[in-house]
Formats: C-alpha cells, structure tokens, sequence
C-alpha cells in the first residue's frame, strides 16, 4: 500500500463548494426561510441554580401576535437511557432532554424555562419579557473544590456516583470515578532516579464556532417535521429530537445546511427539538436563530479541569512510572470527556507501570459538549508538561526524552490494545530535524516541544455514486462538510474511477436520500466515509466493467479498468479498442440502465493519529504578554488525501491551542454569571496574534484503510497548551500550572518569583 502510485489521491484541487462560499451564495442555517414563517426565542434562566416554582404564561398569550409557547411541561418524560445515533454526542436522553428545556430545576444561567414562536423576533422577544418565573433561587456550584465539599449544594438530588469505589454515598455531584492501569506504580518511582509531580488547573473553554445555532422547521398536516439546521450530524438531530419528543424517528426529516464551524460544538442538540415542538403546535414554519450571547451561555464549551501527574525516569531517560489524577467539570449534567482523557493522557509512551484515576463532577455551569479530541489537550498539558521538567533535570534534550519512550508498532498503549503502524517516531525525528528547532534564540524567548494523541474514529457511513451520461460522477454523502471533506471524498472517487476530480461532484444529503451515516466527528469522515465511497465507487467499475463486456460479448474476467478506461484482458487484449467512462455511460440505458454503485459499513481500524509541536515565544515582562514568535506542527496522517486540507487542519487546532492557552477562559461572577459571553471579551486568537503555522505531514500510512488514510482533524489541538506552556516556562523561568497564561496571572507568577 505504501508504494501505491496515486493519481488523484494527494493532489490539491480547488475545492468544489469553494466557489459557492466565498460568493456567498452558499447556504448556512439562518439562510433558511418560509412562507408564513414564525420567529423562536427562548427565555433563559438568570439564575445558575434554582427551583422553579411555577410559570406564568398569561401575560406572554395574550399578546398579539404570539403563537404557540411551550415550557418543560410540554415534553414528554424520559428515563434515564443512552442515546443512539453513536458518535460525540451521545450520552444520556433524559440529560439531554432536561438540558434543551428545564424542569422543576434550572441548572445554569442561560438555561431554557420557555420558548414563544410569533409572527416576528421582536414580538417573541417581547413575550419572552413577560413570561413570569417563580424561582427559588439555590446556591451556585461553580468550582470543582466546591462540588466535591461535604456540605456542598446538590445539583440533582438522584444522583449517585458509578464507577469504581471508593465512591460517595448517597446524593453527590460526583457522577463517576474511575480507575485504570497496569504494572506497579509503587515499585516504578521507586526505580526512578528522578521524579516530578504537578498540578494543572484549565478553565472552560468554547469552541468559538463562527456560525451560531440555526434551525428551520415545519410540520405538515400528517404531523411529519422537516428541520433545516446547521449541524455535525443530520441523522444525529432526527435521533436526538425523535427521542426528547417522544416521537419515532420517521415523523422527522433533517436536511443539512452549510456549516460554518463546530469543532464538536454541534454534535448535539439544543434548538432543534424546539423549534420542531413550536411547529407542531403553532402549525406554522419556525425559525430559531441564537445570538452569541446564547451560544456562550446555552451551548457547550469543553471541561474546566484540576489534573496532577507524577512521572519517574531514570538517568538515561527511561520512564519507570506514571500516574495521572484528573478531575473534570460535566458542566449542569454528567458526561464530561474524562473517559477520554484517561486513555490519552499517557498514550504516546511505553510505560509499563501506570496508574490513572478519573472523576466526573456536575457544576451548575452549561453541560459540556465535545471539543476537538474532548479531554485530551487538558491531559496532554499535564504530561508534556512533567516531561518537560523531567528532561531539564535530567540534561536530556526534550525531544530524546521523548524518542527513548516513544510508542511503536508493537507496543502496548496505556489504554490497552497494541498498536499497529504508527507515524509518532517519525513526528518526534521529523521536528528534532526541522530547522525550527536549532533556529536561535534571543532574550526573554523561550521554545517549547510537546507531543499529543488523539485515537480517530471510524462508525458508520453511507456514500451513493452515480455516474452521469456524460461520464460524470455525483459523490452522495450523509456527513455534514467541516474540514474539506467533500474534496477528499471526490478525490477517492475519481481515484477509483480514473477520472479527473474536477469530474466528480459531491453532495451532501438529507436523512431521507442516503442510508444511516454516523455524525462529523472523531476525525472519522474522510477514513469512514472515504471507504464508503470507494466501496461505492469500486461497486461502480464492476458495472462499467459488466458493461463493456457485454458489448463485446466477452466474459466479465476478460475486461480490466484503467485509466478511466475499460479495456480487454486475459487473454482478449487487443481484440477490442478500449471503452471510455464517458462511452459506457452515454450507452447506458441500451446496455441494462443507469449505473450506481452504493456501500454503506461500519468502519474498523481507524488509525490513531500522533503530533509534535514547537513553539517559540517571547515575553514582555513588564506587561506580561506572550507574543507566539513561531510555531511549527508535525503530524502523521497516514496518507494526506488533500494536503492542503490537512494542513489547514493543522493550522487551525494550533491556533485554536495557542487561545486556549494565552486567553480563552468562561469568566464567572459569584452568582455563575458568565462575564465574558462575546467575542470582544473571550478573546480567541485572530490573524494579528498569530506567526504562519509552518506545517510537516508525515505518511506512516494506515494499515487498516485501502489508502492509508488517518483521521488528521482533532490530534493537532492536543499538544498546544503543552507546547505553548513549556515555551513561556524556558522564556522567563517560572513554573505555570494554571491556564490561560493571560498577562495579568503572568504578571503575578514574576512577581512572585522575584
């Protein structure tokens, strides 16, 4: 596979909805409209915790123009249940269903009490203002020290904490512990000749998605719904909205929208049951649009976490032990990505001896929702971190320690299985030899090397493709695009068929059109939807072949495809000149009829991705501001289908990273108050704060794919907080535990240390 010639497999294309998008003519999900259309709001809770005493809707109906409103006592009950449809998102259906419309309980400011469907947003507005709410306003819990006190307040009172013991009894915000490991840790540090502890604390961060929450639907007189929405996964919203409604999943069709941004941030739900109730009981087109505002406060960012690790090496750098503690925010409901964080925090090394503990807690902040390899940036903080320190102590450099430890092929990962052929290695060689990392530096400068993990995911997918009469092919997907992946898709088509990409045309579909396709998450699409295509697109050459056999009247055996081309083999070469795409398909209909080929599947094998990452900074001490100088990401991707796309997903988790670590933080007041829900105040980084992220892909290609293929989308978001981190630390000599290193808590730590 590794010495497989591609033709149109790594080739740069201009991507085929660019035109559309950069004109403007591309629709995204406040695009959407409709005759006799209503305008949604929802009214919100001011509190972070409190009982709701009762609703007043009287004043809010009697105004004119208002339709339908609906509060918690319009949805069905649900028991506890976990969710279908697979992916990120999934989790408990009676959270869920609690999180998209309060009960007798609002968990977080921004929580939904109401919602009004009218004949104009001012108007819903309006009534939204006279809707009256008796609550019973409760103690906020906004830290994890204060969710985990004896006396702390509860969020919901059946509650009981899983996992493994030792657990609290009775009422608890601890949802659950867990514990994982092998080997001897005991006997590990004992065998060190160095080792190093430390703390990390991280704050909540957002997504910062450009495209807020958007949704359209409409209900017809047989009761069925069509939802129009921006979303990571079409088939996801019917499953998630069937189920909060208590509705079976066929009276909803989702029609996926252009989507501008998600990251994670949209593989869930929140107006979309909303919106299609509202419909149901106004009998009129609804339209729900959030503000910023509402997606800071009302959406999910990811985990506020507290994390300690404890790593032993000996004097040529071995690691002997590791252990990890790492308590994650859930946000109002359980289901923070703990889980994935234990299994990645140690999972680039050979560690025989390694002991890992997860805890789960709610807060009455926004439940959290998936953000680019959920968990794992926080993990990764805490150990490239500690290994940093480790290798100063020890007078190795940085990235040898990490080469004596690295994981192979072979090797058993922390998390259990062995791993196949993997590219880490080859990223640590590949940044030791880039010229970034021997480049100098001046004063108050600082270079800082990090690694990360992310697994990759395959699931399920469906991909349809038709050939045209004129020899053209149509691409059919479920999987909302993201990240370029229509043109990956494309590519693999015409890889298969022998055409030219600009040959081909992608689409993305709606749930009624394509058999079941997992969301767009997990970096999966390209891998999973991509061997769905190339199933489909094989099924297509086997047509084409059958064809062109029976105009020669030869067996199916005797005919071979290249080059686009069918063309006599075994044994009939040079019996018949050869038949192109185009003239099979333009005699299609005389030969059997039009030809499609389809696959759908549930991918195995999705190769896990490795990055190493380096950044130079420089720090004012006198402001405390960070300035990121340089910045160079190395990846395996197995194969790169469209180079450019990987590398644009490189950048982007590097400069996603780089905010999380200098600015990105939800600022709370005493109250749970988000102080900072805008732009102007959360501040992630934009053009001027940024150097050119300088990019390697390296191929270590994927067994387990036809191409090689490996998710590239999540893993470079992992080694940023670490690699930004260690950089500030050699710049100015202080040890940082706590992000965002803003300039302010920067400030403080010199000052301290003088």
């Amino acid at each position: 596979m590794s010495e497989r010639k591609f033709r149109q497999v790594g080739t740069r294309p201009v991507r085929h909805d660019g035109l559309d998008k950069v004109t403007g003519r591309a629709q995204f999900g406040a695009d959407y409209s409709a005759p006799g259309m209503l305008w949604g709001k929802v009214l919100r809770s001011p509190h972070a915790h409190a009982r709701i005493r009762g609703i007043d809707l009287s004043a809010a109906l009697a105004i004119d123009g208002v339709k339908a409103i609906i509060t918690g006592s319009d949805f069905p009950e649900l028991k506890s249940e976990h969710g279908g449809g697979g992916g990120e998102g999934a989790g408990d259906m009676r959270d869920l269903a609690l999180n998209v419309m309060a009960r007798d309980k609002a968990l977080y400011h921004g929580h939904a009490v109401a919602a009004v469907a009218a004949t104009s947003a001012h108007i819903a507005e309006a009534a939204c203002a006279a809707i009256r709410v008796d609550y019973a306003p409760l103690e906020p819990v906004l830290t994890l020290e204060r969710a985990l006190a004896p006396d702390a307040p509860i969020l919901h009172d059946d509650l009981r904490a899983t996992g493994d013991e030792p657990l609290p009894k009775g009422p608890t915000n601890v949802a659950s512990r867990r514990e994982m490991g092998r080997g001897d840790v005991t006997r590990g540090f004992a065998e060190a000749d160095v080792v190093v502890e430390r703390e990390f604390h991280t704050p909540m961060v957002h997504q910062g998605y450009i495209e807020p929450h958007a949704v359209l639907a409409r209900t017809g007189e047989d009761g069925r719904s069509v939802v129009w929405c921006c979303t990571q996964g079409a088939f996801m919203v019917r499953a998630y909205s069937a189920k909060v409604l208590g509705l079976s999943t066929d009276m909803i069709k989702v029609v996926p929208t252009e989507i501008g941004g998600g990251f994670g941030g949209k593989t869930t739900v929140y107006l979309e049951p909303l919106a299609v109730l509202l419909s149901r009981k106004s009998g009129r087109p609804v339209k729900m649009v959030m503000t910023r505002e509402e997606v800071f406060r009302a959406t999910g960012p990811t985990s506020g976490t507290h994390v300690r690790v404890k790593m032993g090496a000996k004097r040529d750098g071995t690691l002997t032990a590791a252990e990890a503690v790492l308590v994650y925010e859930a946000g109002a409901f359980k289901g923070s990505p703990v889980g994935a964080a234990m299994m990645t925090v140690f999972a680039p090394y050979k560690l025989a001896n390694v002991k890992i503990e997860g805890w789960d807690v709610v807060v009455n902040k926004p439940k959290v929702a998936a953000y680019r390899a959920p968990g794992a940036p926080m993990a990764a903080l805490a150990t490239e971190t500690v290994l940093d320190e480790l290798a100063a102590k020890l007078g190795l450099d940085p990235i040898d320690l990490r080469l004596t430890n690295a994981a192979h092929e072979g090797v058993q990962a922390t998390y259990g299985p062995k791993y196949r052929a993997i590219g880490f290695v080859e990223t640590l060689k590949a940044a030791k030899s880039h010229p970034h990392y021997r480049a100098p530096l001046g004063p108050n400068q600082g270079r800082g090397v990090a690694s990360g993990f992310w697994f990759n995911a395959g699931m399920s997918s469906s991909a349809n493709v038709a050939i045209n009469e004129d020899g053209s092919a149509v691409v059919m997907s479920g999987c909302p695009d993201i990240g370029g992946s229509r043109a990956s898709l494309a590519l693999m088509a015409a890889e298969e068929l022998g055409i030219p990409v600009e040959r081909v045309r992608p689409v993305v579909v709606d749930t009624e059109s394509i058999g079941y396709n997992d969301l767009t998450g997990g970096s999966r699409v390209t891998f999973a939807t991509g061997m769905a295509v190339i199933e489909a697109a094989r099924d297509v050459v086997r047509q084409l072949r059958a064809r062109a056999a029976q105009t020669w009247g030869i067996e199916l055996d005797a005919v071979a495809w290249e080059d686009g081309r069918a063309v006599a083999a075994n044994g009939a070469e040079g019996k018949h000149e050869p038949l192109s795409l185009r003239q099979i398909a333009s005699r299609a209909a005389a030969t059997g009829g039009p030809i499609t080929g389809r696959a759908s599947l549930t991918a195995r094998g999705a190769g896990p991705g490795f990055a190493t990452h380096l950044c130079d900074v420089e720090v004012d001490r006198e402001t405390g501001a960070v300035k990121v100088l340089r910045y160079t990401a190395v990846q395996d991707a197995g194969k790169a289908v469209h180079p450019s796309y990987v590398e644009g997903q490189m950048q982007g988790g590097a400069a996603q990273g780089i905010g999380w670590a200098l600015n990105e933080e939800y600022v709370f007041d005493a109250k749970g108050v988000m102080e900072n829900a805008g732009f102007l105040d959360y501040r992630i980084p934009v053009a001027s704060d940024l150097p050119m992220i300088d990019t390697v892909i390296v191929e270590v290609p994927n067994p387990m794919h036809p191409y090689g293929v490996r998710g590239v989308g999540e893993t470079p978001i992992v080694p940023p907080l670490a690699a930004v981190t260690n950089a500030v630390q050699r710049a100015v000599g202080v040890e940082v535990r706590e992000l965002p290193i803003s300039p302010p808590k920067l400030l403080a730590l010199l000052e301290h240390a003088r």
